[in-house]
């Protein structure tokens, strides 16, 4: 327990850290949000009422205060662009891309490891050699691409799906799962690429270790070692891979979201960014960094969890 709080106050820490210098930083960036808002040719009264309304009369501390407060409880501001609440404007793309998020990681989950035993256990000769080609050739292909490929094949060839004719995922759950799938594989592939070649490196590592070749020797099963303890101690290296890999999928999901036209975080953000709303890029910002830390923390939990030594202080 004094381990997990331990890594919840550095995660609390943290993120007041990434909030106070993303607020700053916009601030000086935003220069008079009541000018932006009313335009050039405000009268001096309306630019002074604006101002005491959003608060900008006040000190620094206090207004950062009142934003982090807002910012909890769910008010995010207005937009610039929009003039709408930003949380209303960026909750359905939140949701989207966390579905979209949620399919790529199931996917780079389901898939590497199970590969990753394989390929480990055929490392050896002319196999070992293919599998390695294979996997540089995975790692090397783009996701725009792989997307371009995905869209043309199986959308207007195979027309298992429309291409830019996303349904809507509180429309159409089932619908835009099927539709994310595609987009989620085009994600995923460099990926499980990059997770495999980490395992089985790992894993063949692992198994030029003492304790492997005296259970061996004592007549175990050589696969049921390499699944019952050499993956055991692979996962905390993987685990943390895969936590880095999670919280990379989020940025790297801007470009195949344009690609399907998929109505998500990355495509807002690059909009909001070319129209220079900075209350959206800002909450956006933020969100991004909650969810970059958050899956180091969760890595460092289950690490904990699945290597004791871990929790004692040890490497």
């Amino acid at each position: 327990m004094k381990s997990v709080g331990k890594r919840l106050a550095i995660f609390v820490i943290t993120m007041l850290i990434v909030s106070f210098v993303t607020y700053a930083a916009f601030s000086v960036i935003a220069g008079d949000p009541a000018m932006r808002m009313l335009g050039t040719e405000a009268t001096p009264e309306r630019l002074a009422a604006l101002r005491r309304q959003m608060g900008l009369d006040q000190p620094f501390p206090i207004r950062y205060l009142r934003w982090l407060a807002g910012f909890v409880t769910g008010d995010l501001g207005i937009s610039y662009s929009y003039s709408q609440p930003v949380g209303e404007l960026i909750a359905p793309k939140v949701e989207v891309t966390l579905w979209l998020t949620f399919v790529s990681f199931l996917l780079i989950v389901l898939v590497s490891i199970p590969l990753g035993l394989f390929s480990a256990s055929r490392s050896q000769g002319r196999s070992g050699a293919v599998h390695t080609g294979i996997i540089q050739l995975a790692m090397a292909v783009p996701p725009f691409f792989t997307g371009i490929l995905c869209s043309w094949f199986f959308g207007i060839t195979m027309k298992l799906f429309i291409p830019g004719d996303f349904p809507g995922v509180r429309k159409d759950l089932a619908g835009s799962l099927w539709y994310l799938f595609f987009a989620g594989v085009c994600i995923a592939i460099p990926r499980i690429a990059m997770t495999v070649r980490m395992l089985r490196a790992t894993i063949v590592g692992e198994m030029q270790k003492s304790y492997v070749r005296t259970a061996i020797a004592r007549g175990n099963d050589r696969r049921q070692v390499l699944v019952s303890h050499v993956l055991k101690n692979s996962l905390v290296p993987t685990v943390t891979f895969l936590a880095q890999t999670m919280a990379e999928i989020v940025g790297g999901n801007i470009v195949v979201e344009q690609v399907f036209s998929i109505p998500g975080l990355g495509r807002f953000l690059v909009a909001s960014i070319s129209n220079r709303d900075y209350p959206v890029v800002e909450a956006l910002v933020v969100i991004l960094a909650f969810w970059v830390v958050l899956s180091g923390t969760l890595a460092d939990l289950i690490n904990q969890r699945i290597d004791p030594r871990l929790r004692l202080g040890g490497e």
